[in-house]
């Protein structure tokens, strides 16, 4: 299962998928004109939300437990944000194996859910070589974009 909100989470997941060849892939995002827009035909949407929408958040991660129940994938990866770290703690929780790509846009810092992910996914990465000295067991293997 491959998972990011729209916009520049997305973009840089899209430029992961030559990594996913050959595996049979369910992405997950916030808009459904994506799956159009990318020829996706194995597609499922969540509901976005943020840090400010705590209530939206319980909503997403009630809405991602039922789809990683439902679709009960072995890996998770995500670029982020809150959809994609609601669902890699539900993939966690059922057995998958969880990776955090974070942002490139993170150039500073791990985002907020990125910080968190470093206590839940298997393999935790970011795209900055710099960051890894701030975050024990924070790993860099290039950029994406």
């Amino acid at each position: 299962m491959a998972v990011a909100s729209e916009g520049g989470h997305w973009i840089q997941l899209m430029r992961l998928r030559p990594a996913f060849e050959g595996a049979e892939v369910v992405y997950v995002s916030t808009n459904p004109a994506l799956a159009k827009a990318f020829g996706l035909t194995n597609f499922r949407l969540l509901p976005d939300a943020n840090l400010d929408e705590k209530l939206k958040l319980v909503w997403v991660l009630i809405k991602a437990l039922v789809l990683v129940i439902r679709e009960r994938p072995t890996h998770v990866i995500t670029t982020g944000a809150a959809p994609g770290f609601a669902v890699m703690l539900c993939g966690k929780v059922t057995g998958a194996k969880v990776i955090w790509v974070d942002s490139i846009a993170n150039a500073e810092e791990l985002s907020s859910a990125g910080r968190k992910a470093g206590r839940v996914a298997d393999h935790w990465l970011t795209q900055w070589e710099h960051l890894t000295d701030k975050y024990p067991g924070l790993e860099c293997k290039g950029r994406v974009i």
